[in-house]
C-alpha cells in the first residue's frame, strides 16, 4: 500500500514539473537607468584618472597621441558615450582584482586532493 501511494505521488510530482515550462534567465537593462541624468562631469573625472595611471599613459605616447589630442576627442564625445566608457572602466576594474578568488580555489583543490588520497590510503613520498 505504501509502495502504491509513493508511486503516485511520484508521478503527480513528474507529472508537474513536465508542466513547468523552461525559463532562462538574463540580466535586462531597466528603463529607469536609462532615463537617469548622467554625470559628465564624474564620468570624465573618472576616465582622466585611468588616463593618469603610469601604464595607459605610456601605451597612448607609444601609440603617438598627445595630451591635448586625447582632451580634444574626450570632449567631442556624448554624454551617453563618455557615461558608458566610464563604466566599461569599472567592470574592468573588478575583473583585475580576482586574483584572491583564483588562490582560493586553487586552496580548495589541494585540500580536496590531500582528503582524496588520505581516503583511497595513498601516500606520496618524496625522494632526492
Amino acid at each position: 500500500m505504501l509502495k502504491r501511494y509513493v508511486a503516485w505521488q511520484l508521478v503527480i510530482v513528474m507529472s508537474l514539473f513536465a508542466i513547468v515550462p523552461r525559463v532562462e534567465a538574463a540580466f535586462s537593462p531597466s528603463q529607469a537607468i536609462a532615463l537617469q541624468q548622467v554625470d559628465r562631469e564624474s564620468d570624465l573625472r573618472q576616465i582622466q584618472t585611468t588616463l593618469e595611471t603610469k601604464i595607459i599613459e605610456q601605451r597612448l605616447q607609444d601609440l603617438g597621441f598627445t595630451e591635448e589630442e586625447i582632451k580634444t576627442r574626450l570632449n567631442q564625445l556624448s554624454d551617453q558615450q563618455i557615461h558608458s566608457l566610464a563604466q566599461k572602466i569599472d567592470d574592468l576594474r573588478v575583473g583585475k582584482d580576482n586574483v584572491l578568488g583564483v588562490i582560493m580555489a586553487l586552496l580548495v583543490i589541494a585540500i580536496l586532493v590531500v582528503v582524496l588520497l588520505q581516503l583511497t590510503g595513498h601516500k606520496i613520498i618524496v625522494t632526492d
